[in-house]
């Protein structure tokens, strides 16, 4: 029996989205599979834990973004999510890819605060992952999935949060836990 790629998406407002992510990625990696990382928000000018252990292990690895959309100007998060999705689209149609990891998608598509359907449009995000190649595993993360796309899904996880040090402890993102 053929394989069919799946399409997983992990959401919700808990910490462990892109955790679980990374636990497909080193299954894969595992089994010898081609994997490719995207981070549609975080910032290239930033390094984050998970960015150094999956280019050791030979993961292709990119961060997209330029950060949170409080951090620069609508006019440069539209840049680089327009720049995002022009990578993304052609490594949706890579043959080669056996799991291909959109992290912080969610999120981005989620933006209201400034226009985006005309730089990340929705339709078209939907549909190439809809159309992606057979074989090629998609797994989806961030905060407010649509629906749409959950509907798609052969894999919905809502991670939400029962207790987190941030609000509890007013205790700040720590380097090797949240980046």
């Amino acid at each position: 029996m053929a394989r069919k790629g799946m399409l997983l998406v992990y959401t919700g407002d808990g910490k462990g989205k892109t955790t679980a992510s990374l636990g497909v990625t080193l299954r894969a990696i595992g089994r010898g599979m081609n994997v490719k990382y995207f981070q549609f928000i975080k910032s290239p000018d930033r390094t984050y834990g998970e960015q150094i252990a999956l280019r050791k292990l030979g993961v292709e690895t990119v961060q997209l973004g330029i950060g949170f959309t409080w951090t620069k100007t609508p006019e440069e998060h539209r840049e680089a999510l327009k720049n995002a999705w022009a990578i993304v689209i052609n490594e949706l149609q890579d043959e080669t890819t056996d799991v291909l990891v959109l992290d912080e998608l969610n999120n981005a598509l989620a933006i209201t605060k400034f226009p985006i359907d005309d730089v990340l449009p929705l339709e078209e995000v939907l549909e190439a992952i809809q159309n992606r190649p057979t074989k090629m595993h998609v797994v989806v993360t961030g905060r407010s999935a649509h629906p749409t796309l959950l509907e798609m899904a052969d894999l919905v996880s809502t991670i939400e949060p029962t207790k987190h040090y941030y609000k509890e402890q007013d205790v700040t993102a720590m380097k090797g836990l949240e980046f």
